[in-house]
C-alpha cells in the first residue's frame, strides 16, 4: 500500500466517499472524527488494515497532532451549515482549520487539501461565507501550495438538500421559494466530488490552486423544487417567499436551533441571495464527467412517495 492520508471529517456524508476513493487508489487512510463510532463500517471499504478510524476534534490540538502523525497528505472536510452549542462558524471554519493546517505542517505532511465552498468571501453577508474564507486564508498562510476545493451543493443518498425538501414535500402542502426561487445552483454528485478530492491529495498537479466544482447542469431553486415534487409524486404549491419574510423565518429558526434542527436559519437565507455556480474548468480538470441529478437523485427520493419503494413511478419522473 502507498502512503498515509488523514481525512478530518472522514465519517461524514462526503468523508465516507473520500475515504472510499482514496482506498481505491491503494492509499492507506486514517479517518479522523469527533465521534469515531460512526465510522465503524469504514474499514470494510478497503483491504485489511488499510483504513483506520481515530478520534479527533479540530478544536483540540493534541488530538489533531495524534491524527496527522506520519501522514503524507491531510484532507480537511470539516464544516457546519448552522451553529449549535460549541460548534460555531468561527471555531470550526476559522480556528479549527488553522489548527489542522498547522498540525499537518508540523507533522511533515507534504500535501494539504481544504474543502471550502463556492461563495467563500471575507466580505460576505453570511457568517458561513466569511468564516469559510477565513479558513482558506489560514490554510494559504501555512500551506501556500495547498489545494482548496469549493463545491456547489452536494447531492447523494444521504444529502441534506434533496432529502430535506423531499421530506417537506411529503408533509407540507407547499414548498417555499425563497427570494422567488431564482437563486442558481450547480449540484455536484458526492462520488464525483470525492474522486476529485482524492486526486488532489494524491498528486502535485493541483498544488496551490483554488478550484470550484459543480455538476454538469445549472438549475435555479424553483426548478429543483419542481424536480423534487415530480420525483416524489407530490403536487405541491411552489410559493414565492420574498427575502424579508424569509429573513423572519430564518430568525425563528435561529431561536429554535439550540433544540431542534430548523428548516432554515437567517445565515442560510443570506446565502440564498447569491448564486452558487462554479467558475473555471471544474471537474474537467480532473478528467471526471459529472453525473446529473436525474441519474442519481431518483434512486433515493422514491422513499418520499406514497407507498415508498412499492409506489409506481410518477408521471414525468426519471
Amino acid at each position: 500500500m502507498q502512503g498515509l492520508v488523514t481525512v478530518f471529517g472522514g465519517t461524514g456524508f462526503i468523508g465516507r466517499q473520500v475515504v472510499r476513493a482514496l482506498a481505491k487508489k491503494g492509499l492507506r487512510v486514517r479517518a479522523a472524527a469527533r465521534q469515531p463510532g460512526r465510522g465503524y463500517r469504514l474499514r470494510m471499504l478497503g483491504d485489511v488494515g488499510q483504513i483506520s478510524v481515530v478520534q479527533a476534534n479540530i478544536r483540540d490540538k493534541a488530538s489533531i497532532a495524534r491524527a496527522v502523525e506520519g501522514a503524507e497528505a491531510v484532507i480537511n472536510l470539516v464544516g457546519i451549515m448552522r451553529e449549535s452549542g460549541r460548534q460555531r462558524f468561527l471555531a470550526v471554519h476559522g480556528m479549527g482549520t488553522r489548527n489542522v493546517a498547522e498540525a499537518a505542517r508540523a507533522a511533515g505532511a507534504r500535501r494539504f487539501v481544504q474543502m471550502s465552498a463556492i461563495g467563500a468571501d471575507p466580505d460576505g453577508a453570511s457568517k458561513y461565507a466569511r468564516t469559510k474564507a477565513e479558513g482558506e486564508a489560514a490554510v494559504r498562510e501555512v500551506y501556500p501550495d495547498a489545494v482548496i476545493i469549493r463545491p456547489s451543493i452536494v447531492f447523494g443518498p444521504e444529502d441534506d438538500f434533496f432529502n430535506r425538501f423531499g421530506q417537506m414535500a411529503a408533509l407540507s402542502p407547499a414548498l417555499p421559494l425563497i427570494g422567488g426561487g431564482h437563486t442558481k445552483f450547480q449540484p455536484i454528485y458526492v462520488g464525483d466530488l470525492a474522486a476529485a478530492i482524492a486526486q488532489a491529495a494524491a498528486s502535485d498537479a493541483f498544488a496551490g490552486q483554488t478550484i470550484e466544482l459543480g455538476g454538469p447542469a445549472v438549475h435555479d431553486f424553483k426548478a429543483l423544487m419542481a424536480f423534487v415534487c415530480t420525483e416524489t409524486g407530490r403536487k405541491r404549491i411552489l410559493a414565492p417567499l420574498p427575502f424579508p419574510l424569509a429573513a423572519l423565518m430564518g430568525m425563528a429558526g435561529d431561536l429554535v436551533g439550540a433544540v431542534i434542527a430548523p428548516p432554515i436559519t437567517s445565515d442560510q437565507v443570506e446565502l440564498l441571495r447569491t448564486d452558487n455556480v462554479a467558475t473555471g474548468p471544474g471537474l474537467e480538470a480532473f478528467g471526471i464527467v459529472g453525473k446529473p441529478i436525474e441519474a442519481i437523485v431518483p434512486s433515493y427520493l422514491y422513499r418520499y412517495r406514497k407507498g415508498g419503494q412499492y409506489a409506481e413511478t410518477p408521471e414525468g419522473a426519471y
